[in-house]
C-alpha cells in the first residue's frame, strides 16, 4: 500500500498548531480535498477514540453511520462546503468502538493564496447530552400539550401580559364555545358579563393576580352565544427565569350544574325549615291552648261553685284563692312563653320546698282530678334559694305530665329529700355539695328509651296535636340548670316514671312570707284618670278596677283621640293610664307627646307583651305589666 503523506501546503508547525491540539472539547482537524484526515487534535482523539497515528490518512467517512455512508452524505457535505463556503449540520457519528454519539459539525473549505481549494477544516462537537435534554424537554412539552389539550372539563389557556388569549385547549372550546382561531389574540374580557366589564372586573382580576400571586373567584361568565354560566376561575401570573412577567395562566371550570343543585338544595332546606317552623308553631299554639284550657277549667269551675247560694264560707274562700292562684299560674305561663327565646333573668328568693308544695297541693289536686291519688311528703329544712314562681311552674309541669301519663288514673307522689352531690346525667358531670331532691313519681305508661333522650328538647312532645306545647320539660330543665341544679329522669314502659328535680340546699331557715293583702292598706287619692285602651273587654275591666279604687275614669280607645281630648280639656285630668300596644300611635309615643306638651301630667303605661318596650328600658314612665291585680294597680296609683 502506498504510504499517504501530508501535502506540503497543509504541513507545518507553530503556535496555532499547539493551540488547536490543546483544545479537548472540540474535534478540530483538517481534511485534504478528497476527505482524508490530515491532522488530529486532542479533542478529536477524545471524541472519536482514534489516536492520530491510527486515523491520519484515513477517509473521514468512517465517522459516519452506515446509512449516512450509503446515502453518500460525506461526499455531499464536502461538495456543499466547497460550493457554499461552509457546511453545518447535526447528526449521528460513530466512534472507534462502534458507539454512536450526536454531533454538531461544521466544515469550511481551505484555500491557498491563489484561491485554489486545498482541503477542508472540520470542527465537531459532541452534543449528545444536550440533544437528550432537548428531546426530553420537547417530549415533556408535547406530553404536557397533549395533556392540556385532552382536558375537556376545564378551560386551560394562557394570556399575554395585556390579557389577550395566546392559546386555547379543547376544554376552553367546550365550555366557552369558541374555536381557537376565533379567540386567540382576543382580549379575555370577552368572557365577562357586561356589568362586570363596566365595573372593570377583568382588569381588577389581572391586577389582583399580580399583587396577591393569584386571583380566584366564583362568578357568572358568558359563552360565545351570550348564554351565562357559573364559573370557578383561577388566574396565576407566569414569569420567566429573571422574574419578568410573560403572561397569565387561566383555568376556568363550569360550575353551573353544581350551583343549580346547591340552589335547589338551599330552597329545599328553606322549605323544610319553614315546614318545621310551622309545625312547631302549630304544636306550640295548640299546646298553649291546651295548657290554658286546663287553667281556665279551674277558674271556670271555681266561679260556678261560687255562684252556689249554699256554699260554705270556708269553701268560698278556697275557691276564690284557687281562682287567684290559677290566674297567677296563667300569667307565669305567658311570661315563660314570651321569655323563652331570651332566657329571662331569674329572681331567686329563699323558700321552704315543703311549704310551697303544701300551698300548691289544692291546685295540684284540681289539676290531676279525682282519679289520681296524690300524696305530698314534707321535709324539715328543705330550704332553697331559687325563683319561686319558676319553681311552682316546674312542679306544675311535672304534675300535669304525670297526670297525662295516667289517663285511667293512678298514683302520683312528690317526695323531697336532702342529698349529697349531683349525679352525672345525660353526659353532664356531677357536682359536689348538698341539694334538695324533689322526686315526682307516677304509675303511668312510662317513656320509651328512644324517646327518653329527647324529652328535654324544646317543642318535643309525645302528646297528640294540640295537647301540649313541647316547652314544659325544656323549661323545667332550663330552670334547674340556671339555678345551679339538675333534672334527672328514670322510666320503665308500663311501670311509671320518676323525675327528680335537684336544687342547691340553702342554709338557715326560710323567711316567713306573709300573704299579700287583698286590698290596699291605705286610702288612695281620688284622681281623674284618662284611660286609653283599644281592647273593649280590657278597657271595661280596667275602668271597673279604677272606679273600685275611687278613681273617676274617662275611657278613650286610641292615642290620637286621647291627644285631641287633652288639647280640649287638659285641666279635667290628673293621670293618663295607657296601654302600650295600640293601633295608630303607640302608648309610648302618646306618653312622650303628653310629657312634651304637659310635663306636669303623670303617665302610667301598661302592657302584656314583654318585648313591647325592648330597647326602651329608659323611657322614664311608670310601667304596670298585664295581667295586673287590684293590689298592683293600687300600688302604682298610690
Amino acid at each position: 500500500m502506498k504510504e499517504w503523506q501530508v501535502p506540503e501546503a497543509l504541513s507545518g508547525a507553530g503556535r496555532f498548531e499547539r493551540l488547536v491540539n490543546s483544545v479537548r472539547d472540540y474535534a478540530i482537524y483538517l481534511l485534504d480535498r478528497d476527505g482524508h484526515v490530515a491532522s488530529w487534535n486532542a479533542g478529536a482523539e477524545r471524541f472519536k477514540g482514534y489516536a492520530a497515528a491510527e486515523i491520519i490518512g484515513q477517509h473521514f467517512s468512517r465517522f459516519y453511520t452506515p446509512e449516512d455512508q450509503a446515502a453518500e452524505l460525506p461526499r455531499r457535505a464536502l461538495e456543499a462546503a466547497a460550493a457554499h463556503g461552509t457546511y453545518e449540520a447535526e447528526g449521528w457519528r460513530v466512534r472507534k468502538d462502534g458507539t454512536r454519539f450526536w454531533t454538531s459539525a461544521v466544515i469550511d473549505p481551505v484555500l491557498d493564496e491563489s484561491g485554489a481549494l486545498i482541503g477542508f477544516a472540520k470542527v465537531t462537537r459532541d452534543i449528545t447530552e444536550r440533544r437528550a435534554a432537548e428531546r426530553a424537554l420537547l417530549e415533556s412539552e408535547q406530553r404536557f400539550r397533549l395533556l392540556v389539550q385532552g382536558v375537556r372539563d376545564y378551560a386551560i389557556y394562557l394570556l399575554d401580559p395585556a390579557g389577550r388569549v395566546t392559546n386555547w385547549n379543547r376544554g376552553a372550546q367546550a365550555i366557552k364555545g369558541y374555536d381557537a382561531e376565533e379567540i386567540v389574540g382576543q382580549h379575555f374580557s370577552a368572557f365577562y358579563t357586561a356589568e362586570d366589564r363596566a365595573r372593570g372586573e377583568p382588569e381588577r382580576a389581572l391586577r389582583t393576580a399580580l399583587e396577591a400571586g393569584k386571583y380566584e373567584v366564583e362568578a357568572w361568565r358568558v359563552r360565545k352565544g351570550g348564554a351565562r354560566f357559573r364559573a370557578g376561575v383561577l388566574i396565576d401570573p407566569i414569569r420567566d427565569e429573571s422574574g419578568a412577567l410573560i403572561g397569565f395562566a387561566k383555568i376556568t371550570r363550569d360550575l353551573t350544574e353544581r350551583w343549580q343543585a346547591q340552589q335547589e338544595l338551599e330552597r329545599a332546606r328553606e322549605a323544610m325549615a319553614q315546614a318545621q317552623k310551622m309545625e312547631a308553631v302549630g304544636r306550640l299554639t295548640g299546646g298553649v291552648a291546651h295548657d290554658f284550657n286546663n287553667l281556665l277549667t279551674i277558674i271556670r269551675s271555681s266561679a260556678d261553685l261560687l255562684k252556689l247560694p249554699t256554699l260554705a264560707p270556708e269553701k268560698r274562700e278556697r275557691y276564690v284563692e284557687a281562682i287567684a292562684q290559677t290566674a297567677e299560674r296563667a300569667a307565669a305561663l305567658t311570661s315563660q312563653l314570651l321569655a323563652f327565646s331570651r332566657r329571662q333573668p331569674l329572681k331567686p328568693e329563699r323558700f321552704d320546698v315543703s311549704e310551697r308544695l303544701a300551698e300548691m297541693r289544692p291546685l295540684m289536686q284540681t289539676s290531676v282530678g279525682a282519679t289520681v291519688i296524690l300524696s305530698v311528703a314534707t321535709l324539715a329544712g328543705a330550704i332553697v334559694n331559687a325563683d319561686r314562681n319558676q319553681f311552682e311552674s316546674a312542679v306544675l309541669n311535672l304534675v300535669i305530665n304525670a297526670r297525662d301519663a295516667m289517663p285511667a288514673g293512678g298514683a302520683l307522689s312528690l317526695v323531697p329529700a336532702i342529698v349529697d352531690g349531683l349525679p352525672a346525667v345525660r353526659g353532664h358531670g356531677g357536682a359536689e355539695g348538698r341539694f334538695v331532691a324533689l322526686r315526682v313519681s307516677d304509675t303511668g305508661s312510662g317513656i320509651a328509651p328512644e324517646v327518653l333522650e329527647k324529652i328535654f328538647e324544646p317543642f318535643f312532645t309525645t302528646k297528640a296535636v294540640n295537647q301540649g306545647t313541647g316547652l314544659g320539660l325544656s323549661q323545667v330543665h332550663g330552670f334547674a340548670k340556671q339555678s345551679g341544679g339538675e333534672i334527672d329522669v328514670h322510666s320503665e314502659p308500663g311501670i311509671g316514671t320518676v323525675f327528680t328535680l335537684y336544687l342547691p340546699l340553702a342554709g338557715g331557715a326560710a323567711p316567713v312570707v306573709a300573704s299579700p293583702p287583698r286590698a290596699p292598706t291605705r286610702p288612695l287619692p281620688s284622681r281623674r284618670v284618662l284611660l286609653v285602651e283599644d281592647n273593649e273587654a280590657v278597657g271595661q275591666f280596667a275602668r271597673g278596677l279604677l272606679e273600685e279604687l275611687g278613681q273617676t275614669v274617662t275611657w278613650i280607645s286610641n292615642g290620637e283621640a286621647a291627644l285631641d281630648l287633652l288639647e280640649r280639656a287638659r285641666d279635667e285630668f290628673d293621670l293618663v293610664f295607657s296601654d302600650v300596644i295600640m293601633p295608630g300611635i303607640s302608648g309610648l309615643d302618646l306618653a312622650r307627646a303628653v310629657r312634651s306638651r304637659w310635663p306636669a301630667l303623670p303617665v302610667v303605661l301598661t302592657t302584656g307583651y314583654s318585648h313591647a318596650l325592648v330597647g326602651e328600658q329608659d323611657h322614664g314612665f311608670a310601667l304596670l305589666r298585664k295581667p295586673y291585680s287590684l293590689d298592683e294597680l293600687g300600688d302604682i296609683l298610690a
